[in-house]
């Protein structure tokens, strides 16, 4: 197969083209993908990911371990990938431990988050064995030791800590606050009265102090901050019981590209900084260099996904800007109507064209809030064009829904020109599989 050509009209995004002159993803041809598997569709570059994968380890090195926070993207094939690059598993729930389980992921490597895991997922990560709970609150913290003791087991765990740094990023994607459901707040004691407790509790073994300050960070300083947040808090344990931390999970969030305005640092001057932080300000408290987790999510999986629409309706009205209506939007991608947040496109079909309007780019579902980008410049846009959206891996799929009973698009994933489906498009009859009429409304006669 011939190798696709780069050119590029903008720094971002890149405009990979194939030989019919179409856009190219993963050494695919876009309209190819289209008439195999119809749009929407959700379209992965393996290479992309695994090529993030390597970089995040590269960067740690033997310094610690690094966690795919797989609520950014969880099916059974990106979950093998990231088992076969090596990476451990960030997982909040029964569901996600249960995908990485079908997928034949090391236990092991799994860190369980959540701040209100229930009785059956704790359960579970005791009867398979993962290689860490990292524990929220008091209560959670009384039945997990609990049930450990009831299985007989002893069940490594983190404490998750509220450090109280603000992140500069979308209020509702901030974790590290003071004013969060997550977590042991370390204002108030909270902290060292949880290590006290599990300290006192042979079911449980102590590994350190896990925090997560939010997500889409475009600078290493909030972490940077937040390592000297907790490496005083490790100091201070020291101080009161002895023990010293093994473990310092400082979470993800790290940022992407999704317009041409964000310029995120790369992952090895942001892994490297962390890491040289952290045993910088062990050394400075007279503490051994505790092994370093990060759980990055959107950064592995974020820019390898574009997703491919196809135009239906074009809205002009003059003095306005043309609403182009795609066969997908809002289910599929909710992340504008949730945080407004922004995304860049190409036409398909012809993505070296220069821009000729501008647009309001708009789906198929009955809600004026239904809008993928509020305002593009693009070629101008007939119906049957295809659209494709940049940067789409991450918080896409994970969060769509059935909304107005539209299936789910399917997800394929593309390697050196080759495509495969590793997520079915949903059908009609998928709608209704679990939906029950009960006796009292049998038809009559």
């Amino acid at each position: 197969m011939p190798q696709p050509e780069l050119q590029s009209r903008t720094a971002w995004p890149p405009v990979v083209t194939s030989p019919r002159g179409h856009l190219a993803i993963g050494g695919a041809d876009a309209l190819g993908l289209v008439e195999r598997f119809g749009t929407p569709l959700y379209v992965l570059d393996e290479a992309a990911i695994r090529r993030r994968c390597r970089a995040y380890r590269e960067a740690m090195g033997d310094a610690g371990v690094v966690a795919y926070a797989a609520k950014a993207l969880c099916t059974t094939a990106v979950l093998r990938i990231m088992d076969q690059e090596g990476l451990w598993l960030d997982l909040v729930s029964g569901g996600e431990l249960h995908t990485a389980l079908s997928a034949g992921f090391p236990p092991a490597r799994v860190l369980l988050h959540g701040n209100n895991k229930s009785d059956e997922e704790l359960r579970l990560a005791i009867e398979v064995g993962v290689g860490r709970v990292v524990v929220d609150n008091f209560h959670e913290l009384e039945r997990l030791a609990a049930m450990a003791r009831a299985a007989g087991r002893t069940v490594p765990v983190l404490l998750r800590v509220a450090p109280g740094v603000e992140a500069h990023t979308h209020e509702f994607i901030r974790t590290g606050q003071q004013e969060s459901k997550f977590g042991f707040d370390l204002a108030t004691g909270q902290a060292l009265e949880a290590l006290d407790r599990v300290l006192d509790e042979p079911a449980l073994d102590w590994y350190g102090f896990h925090c997560h300050i939010g997500s889409q960070i475009l600078a290493v300083e909030p972490w940077e901050q937040a390592a000297r947040i907790m490496m005083d808090l490790a100091a201070e344990a020291h101080r009161r019981t002895g023990r010293f931390v093994r473990e310092l999970d400082l979470g993800g969030g790290l940022g992407i590209r999704y317009v041409p305005g964000d310029e995120p640092p790369s992952i090895a001057e942001t892994v490297t900084r962390i890491r040289t932080a952290v045993a910088r300000l062990a050394d400075e408290r007279g503490l051994p260099v505790p092994r370093l987790i990060l759980e990055p999510g959107r950064s592995v999986v974020g820019e390898a996904g574009v997703t491919l629409y196809t135009v239906g309706s074009v809205k002009r009205v003059p003095g306005l800007l043309p609403y182009v209506a795609v066969d997908g939007g809002m289910a599929d991608n909710p992340r504008y109507a949730l945080y407004r947040a922004l995304y860049t496109a190409v036409l398909a079909n012809r993505p070296l064209d220069e821009p000729a309007e501008r647009v309001c780019l708009v789906g198929r579902y009955c809600e004026s809030g239904d809008v993928l980008i509020p305002e593009i410049d693009l070629p101008r846009v007939e119906p049957g064009d295809v659209v494709a959206v940049f940067s789409t891996g991450a918080y896409n799929y994970s969060m769509s829904s059935q909304y107005n009973r539209f299936p789910r698009p399917a997800m394929v994933l593309v390697r050196d020109g080759e495509a495969a489906v590793i997520v079915e498009r949903e059908t009609y009859d998928d709608l209704v599989r679990h939906d029950r009429i009960p006796p009292s409304l049998a038809r009559e006669g």
